[in-house]
């Protein structure tokens, strides 16, 4: 149902003109700002969002990765790192049965973290103000995870940008090589993991790691990452548990 829901919105909105006008209220903001507002008017993945009723348009990439790769079904612990807004995790909570709406499915868990406040979603655990490399943030997760286990770890984290492109590639680098580190405190034997990074120099690097860790790691860009962005994403799968 969300596949076609999907489809048919996308189509909707790629066969419409779209007009390039900028509204009014974009008078007063910089060059940088009215191109993104612009941006934002005119991508057809930010009003599927906002049909659907998604947090954000990063659903879709979710949506598209999981309707290839069936990592999240009924049943499963999910962590989501760097939640908010929460639109993984609105994804999450439909695909692991959490929320016990399927009840002839077996029902899930989703547990959220993120150093911002995530407003309250039902079927999802949110850890708000909390840094997910913290040990204090992991004891909490084992004590709330059934089993003290997950099956998937999910992060669409990304540090503030700060306009240096290697700086900013080394920072969310070493976001993703701390998930490793949660991974072997939290992350089931057989289970997933799936990571956004920014394509660079240390891209091998974070690869190496994961390559480490578990049997199978692909690069996916999924179609509503935007072209222009340098954004991949690592799947890894079959965690080998040291």
């Amino acid at each position: 149902m969300w596949k076609c829901l999907y489809l048919q919105r996308c189509r909707i909105h790629s066969s419409a003109q779209v007009l390039k006008k900028a509204p009014v209220r974009l008078k007063g903001k910089s060059g940088a700002e009215q191109r993104w507002m612009v941006r934002q008017i005119n991508d057809p993945f930010v009003k599927a969002a906002h049909l659907q009723h998604f947090r954000c348009r990063s659903a879709f990439k979710l949506l598209e990765i999981d309707d290839k790769y069936r990592l999240l079904k009924p049943g499963l612990s999910v962590i989501d790192c760097g939640a908010a807004p929460g639109a993984w995790s609105q994804v999450a909570v439909q695909r692991v049965n959490s929320t016990g709406e399927r009840p002839d499915l077996a029902r899930g868990c989703v547990f959220g973290i993120d150093l911002l406040h995530i407003a309250p979603l039902q079927g999802a655990h949110f850890l708000s103000n909390r840094d997910v490399t913290s040990p204090s943030t992991h004891a909490e997760l084992q004590e709330l995870l059934p089993q003290a286990y997950a099956d998937v770890i999910l992060s669409d984290m990304a540090p503030n940008a700060t306009g240096l492109r290697e700086l900013d590639q080394e920072r969310l680098v070493c976001m993703c090589l701390s998930l490793l580190e949660l991974a072997e405190k939290l992350l089931r034997p057989g289970g997933s993991l799936l990571c956004k990074y920014w394509d660079g120099a240390l891209a091998p690097k974070l690869r190496e790691g994961l390559t480490r860790a578990f049997q199978d790691v692909k690069t996916v860009k999924p179609k509503a990452s935007r072209k222009e962005s340098a954004e991949l994403y690592f799947l890894a799968r079959t965690f080998r548990k040291t």
